[in-house]
């Protein structure tokens, strides 16, 4: 569908490709994966047509095209949200002759935006009303509606939240076309990818599988490589060592001439050694003074922007050590409940009482609410410094290299600063004083994948309350012990992670609705206010307990065969000559972690098969 042939492309005296080749077929669903500046954009650029190679050549299949959704900056004019989703296709006749119209358009276009969050009553309104995240959905959407061979996406989770993510996701693994995506989001790489491309020393280098088998793929080929540069270089050093020692000899000389043509042969072949791994951040949190056992509580509290009521009588309270994600659809009240917690907004009503000795930090969404944007880098961490702290310009430059800023980085303004930049520059003020209390909203935004893989490190350590919304899959599941679902001005606890809220709520149900486009994303305002009845428990029939015990024997026999099979896998792996007979080792530790991976789905299935079995017969 796509091919890149020999492609080079400089800015400068910097050289960003040399001589890349790929060609991308309309099944592959590649990751594309690099350090920040290692050629991401502009190799999207090359393909778009809005840049141009040095050397080499772009060529697209006939009848193939591509569609393309930027990081940021879509935009936004007096059309509605349904006639910015349509605008890829034909919803009218041209003239008397035209019949070329897909009457599916419009449903399908509705069916996609409900599924991005949007309700019905938002179809005809001016996108231009909208936040800059709801207009990139309705962009997001115009481009599913249209239905390209190849979709070009940056960065697509960061304007979704977890619930229109599921649904997007779901959506992209049915989706007819190519995707080439760059993402920071890990669990999103891992569910849609089969091949990653990684940028990396001015060459493209091609990996199959997802994120995960990539990392693993990538440690065995430097494994390899280093043992061959080895191998290699002591080769070398042998033969220069006898052209040294004989090669004055006349006897020898012959001998000698022969070992310095191998060694030039050899060196036409040199084996690179391989590069270091790039500089990563690594960091902990200084630990906090320790704060009373009670963090916040909130009692009848009253919030609202304008008519719009988010909440009506919120009660809450918020304990030491709580490490809780906040989950729900946008417009829930999320953001707004951490502005409430955090005191940057003021209640309109009730009470919200802080704990004894309690120090807040709030990382918000947007990152320029933390930052001066007329300071440099290091006078945005210097006006931190007070008498207690001490912080001397030295400290400062440490811990800002700490996070990459080095050099005359420290001296740029933060309004040049790129997205990633400011998250990073954020993080090190929450460092200088470091509160008990944090409170992080969408923190993995514009963070690449070893950044938030830093910053989850040093989350675990954390030993303060930490409170979150995210819509990063993979980040909840590592930081979260507790989940916290808000949703029409109520919120309901669960005191277990990530995966212990999709098995107690009804995540799965609502994932299906939204699969299917018909859950509204967003609580329609009359919903915070109406007093849900519960409906009287229904007998089951006979009928029903012989499907429920069908169903926990099947479970039973998945599980005893995956037992099983994870069994043979690991005597596999004890014997010895497995490792001396050939055997594919990163394939087989890859059926070892698919299986344990499916066994733990299937032990789920069954207790929860169980557990319905047990409370049917009981009714």
């Amino acid at each position: 569908m796509l091919t890149i042939a020999n492609v080079s492309k400089s800015y400068g005296p910097r050289t960003l490709f040399a001589e890349v080749s790929l060609s991308i077929a309309r099944n592959d669903r590649l990751g594309l994966v690099g350090a920040n500046g290692a050629g991401k954009s502009t190799l999207f650029n090359l393909i778009l047509g809005k840049d141009q190679a040095d050397d080499g050549l772009i060529e697209w299949e006939t009848g193939a095209n591509f569609g393309f959704l930027p990081q940021e900056s879509a935009p936004a004019g007096d059309e509605t949200i349904l006639q910015i989703a349509t605008s890829g296709g034909k919803l009218e006749p041209e003239n008397d002759d035209d019949w070329d119209i897909d009457y599916t358009l419009e449903p399908r276009a509705k069916k996609i935006l409900a599924g991005l969050g949007f309700r019905e009553d938002d179809h005809q309104k001016v996108a231009k009303t909208f936040s800059g995240g709801w207009v990139m959905r309705a962009h997001l959407a115009r481009l599913l509606v249209s239905e390209p061979t190849l979709l070009l996406l940056d960065e697509p989770t960061n304007h979704l939240d977890l619930e229109a993510l599921l649904w997007f996701q779901d959506y992209l693994t049915r989706y007819p076309g190519g995707l080439v995506v760059i993402s920071h989001d890990r669990a999103f790489l891992n569910a849609l990818c089969n091949g990653m491309i990684e940028l990396r020393g001015q060459r493209l280098h091609e990996y199959s599988g997802n994120y995960d088998d990539f990392l693993v793929e990538r440690v065995a080929r430097k494994d390899r490589q280093q043992a061959m540069f080895k191998n290699q270089q002591r080769e070398i050093a042998h033969l220069q060592t006898f052209v040294d020692r004989f090669g004055a000899k006349a006897s020898m000389a012959s001998r000698a001439k022969s070992k310095e043509k191998q060694i030039a042969r050899l060196e036409e072949v040199a084996i690179d050694e391989p590069e270091d791994d790039l500089k990563k951040i690594q960091f902990r949190f200084p630990q906090p003074p320790r704060s009373g056992l009670k963090v916040m509580k909130l009692e009848h509290v009253q919030q609202s922007y304008g008519d719009h009521v988010v909440y009506k009588d919120l009660n809450f309270e918020c304990e030491r050590g709580q490490r809780t994600v906040l989950v729900g659809p946008n417009g829930a009240g999320k953001s707004t409940l951490l502005k409430i917690l955090a005191g940057v907004i003021p209640i309109n009503g009730g009470v919200r009482e802080v704990g004894g000795n309690v120090i807040t930090g709030y990382f918000a969404q947007n990152r320029v609410d933390n930052l001066n944007p007329k300071l440099t880098v290091l006078e945005n961490v210097m006006e931190l410094r007070t008498t207690e702290n001490g912080l001397t310009e030295q400290q400062a430059r440490g811990m800002l290299g700490t996070f990459l800023f080095r050099k005359d980085d420290v001296h740029k303004k933060v309004s040049v600063l790129s997205g990633g930049e400011k998250s990073r520059l954020a993080l090190v003020k929450l460092l200088i004083n470091p509160p008990n209390f944090l409170l992080m909203d969408e923190p993995t935004t514009h963070l690449d994948i070893m950044s938030i893989d830093a910053l989850i490190a040093a989350l675990k350590t954390y030993e303060g309350a930490l409170f979150f919304v995210s819509h990063d899959v993979h980040f909840i599941r590592e930081v979260a012990k507790t989940v916290l679902h808000v949703h029409s001005g109520r919120l309901t606890p669960y005191s277990g992670d990530y995966g212990y809220y999709l098995e107690k709520s009804k995540a799965g149900n609502e994932r299906a609705a939204l699969t299917a486009g018909f859950t509204d994303a967003r609580p329609k305002q009359e919903e915070v206010a109406k007093d849900e009845k519960p409906k009287a428990p229904v007998k089951p029939s006979a009928s029903d307990i012989r499907k429920l015990k069908s169903e926990v024997t099947k479970c039973e026999e998945q599980v005893t065969e995956l037992e099983a099979k994870q069994a043979k896998i690991t005597a596999e792996l004890a014997d010895p000559a497995t490792y001396t007979g050939g055997v594919n080792l990163p394939q087989l530790n890859a059926r070892l972690r698919d299986t344990i991976n499916a066994l733990q789905t299937a032990t789920t299935a069954w207790e929860l098969a169980a557990q319905k079995l047990s409370e049917a017969e009981g009714a």
